[in-house]
């Protein structure tokens, strides 16, 4: 049953991953290539955090919706969006409830300085991971470096970087690579 294999995996990421939606993807690359990789490919995958990065909400949700989605229609998404959500949110109600405990308590304060390096790790582990993907979609060969994909991409790269570093605000960066993408892809560069 796709609905219960989709809200248990979700429910699974969203109970062992900290620090958002970015140290969750290794974990829902993982998941999902390992469930449902012969209907997702690596390709669609990295579309679904093209996307779910794009579009408003936080970034595990709109990934959970969309995997969801794609493999189980209005109800899959439903339920992929409430296992992943639901760990955050049962958690936040216990820290609630034991709120002065949990915030002067030894043991927690060792926790959260042991999983920042962690986490900061996870996303970085998910950023080359996506680079790969990109820049090397059928793995590192220099036939690569012969195709004008490669070329593109990290022109494209390049160019959004520069702009980041010029502090031009994140929407237009998006609207920009929207449409540099849409624009080779016309082109039939891509």
């Amino acid at each position: 049953m796709i609905y219960l294999e989709l809200f248990l995996t979700f429910f699974m990421i969203g109970a062992f991953t900290f620090g958002g939606g970015y140290a969750m993807l290794p974990l829902m690359q993982e998941q999902v290539a390992l469930r449902w990789g012969d209907v997702i490919g690596q390709e669609t995958i990295i579309n679904f955090v093209a996307v779910s990065e794009s579009t408003p909400g936080p970034f595990a949700v709109n990934m959970a919706t969309y995997v969801g989605s794609e493999m189980g229609g209005l109800l899959g998404s439903a339920c992929a969006t409430l296992g992943v959500v639901l760990p955050s949110f049962i958690v936040i109600l216990i820290v609630a409830k034991c709120y002065d405990k949990f915030r002067e308590s030894f043991v927690v304060k060792g926790c959260m300085s042991g999983l920042k390096p962690a986490v900061v790790g996870l996303i970085g582990g998910a950023i080359l991971s996506v680079a790969a993907g990109v820049f090397f979609p059928v793995g590192l060969t220099l036939t690569v470096l012969q195709t004008p994909a490669f070329y593109l991409s990290l022109g494209i790269f390049v160019l959004m970087l520069v702009l980041a570093f010029k502090k031009l605000h994140p929407i237009i960066l998006i609207l920009i690579s929207a449409a540099v993408g849409i624009g080779i892809g016309y082109l039939g560069l891509w």
